[in-house]
């Protein structure tokens, strides 16, 4: 199975290298991608559609193509979008071998996707290197955007960041709940976990409380008991769990049946549908997540996407990726229209000079580093469903 996997991300490597040379690099030589005909825009979508994490790609793609339903019916300036799909299969190597076929076998104007900040890091150096702006709709690690303190001028977010979503669950924790004492449980394979891990213990200290323990899993595992008994051990009055849905399930359902009661917490990870199929209602209840929208909230603008969508998935409510993905199609639309058209190099642009777009997860407006400037939502499980508790100002 290793060398199968190495041999994959070396083929990987290759192809992208050939897109890299064939494309030019991110100078001024580079003319940009994007390919326009027949009255047609091309973009690409790389997405998580099987797999891990297959959940958020699908409920990405949803959001997108209720968007572009409504865009197209008017189009712009006389052009419709035309989405073109890779599945990434939750894995890097996949990633980077969509973005190569996205750019170079597609001509594709700009990327939406990935859903995880992994695999949007992956397409990183093939965007660049030929000047197709990804958005990510979800992609939350600090270092998207921004890398050892260098911009990476073609690549998007629709979300806010880690640091963010953790600074939040802090001072909910401390605040709100007024709890002194908390467990941390990440996956220590996940640089999205380790570092809503480390924001979360740096403020949840900042206001007072002390975080007690701190235990690790990896992805794929399926038996917590251990490091769970150990957190009971020692008593938290509140654990905060920053991963995905396939371990937060059964971590939850796990904790409950060891008599572990107290208040749990995680982030955006644990927005799926199969979360509560993994842990069950019960369970989830006393539990919460920051989030990037609530399908609750009360906000004209928020209710009619609730609206549109149950129409178009037959009652379905709408969770945040969804949402995001609506989202990042309309604040890449927006982008081509004040662009005049699907030259690569002027959507960049104007995406960087996005300022006041409203959307359904809030006013879009980007910081020098392509970070949104945007409020976070706070959500309660009660008996399997998500509830809207507050909503949170940067």
């Amino acid at each position: 199975m290793r060398k199968r996997k190495l041999a994959g991300v070396f083929a990987s490597f290759m192809l992208a290298a050939g897109v890299m040379a064939g494309c030019g690099s991110s100078t001024s030589t580079s003319s940009g991608g994007g390919d326009e005909k027949g009255g047609e825009i091309k973009i690409g979508a790389n997405l998580e559609l099987s797999g891990g994490v297959a959940s958020y790609g699908q409920s990405i793609k949803e959001g997108i193509d209720l968007a572009l339903e409504e865009i197209n019916k008017e189009g712009i300036d006389g052009k419709k979008l035309k989405l073109v799909v890779v599945d990434n299969k939750s894995e890097a190597p996949e990633a980077i071998n969509g973005a190569t076929k996205l750019i170079s076998q597609d001509k594709v104007s700009a990327i939406i996707g990935a859903a995880t900040s992994g695999n949007t890091k992956a397409q990183i150096e093939i965007a660049q290197s030929n000047n197709v702006p990804i958005i990510t709709p979800t992609g939350t690690a600090a270092d998207v955007t921004v890398k050892d303190g260098k911009l990476n001028d073609y690549v998007f977010r629709t979300c806010f960041i880690d640091p963010f979503q953790g600074t939040v669950a802090a001072n909910f924790a401390a605040k709100e709940l007024k709890v002194k004492t908390a467990a941390v449980f990440i996956d220590s394979s996940s640089d999205y976990s380790k570092g809503l891990a480390a924001s979360f213990k740096e403020k949840f200290e900042k206001e007072g409380g002390k975080v007690v323990t701190q235990e690790a899993y990896v992805a794929k595992d399926t038996d917590f008991h251990a490091q769970l008994t150990n957190i009971k051990g020692k008593n938290p009055e509140f654990v905060f769990v920053p991963g995905y849905y396939e371990e937060v399930g059964l971590i939850v359902k796990q904790a409950r049946e060891l008599g572990l009661d107290a208040p749990m917490m995680g982030a955006d990870g644990w927005d799926s549908p199969k979360l509560v199929e993994l842990a069950g209602k019960d369970a989830l209840n006393n539990t919460f997540i920051t989030n990037h929208y609530s399908s609750g909230d009360s906000d004209q603008k928020v209710q009619e996407f609730v609206k549109a969508f149950k129409a178009k998935y037959k009652d379905k409510s709408p969770d945040a990726f969804n949402a995001l993905g609506y989202d990042s199609a309309y604040f890449l639309a927006d982008a081509i229209k004040r662009a005049g058209g699907g030259d690569s190099k002027k959507i960049q642009k104007a995406l960087a000079e996005t300022n006041g777009l409203d959307l359904v997860t809030g006013q879009m407006k980007l910081d020098k580093d392509h970070n949104p400037i945007k409020s976070a939502v706070i959500l309660e499980y009660k008996d399997g469903e998500q509830t809207f508790k507050t909503k949170v100002n940067p």
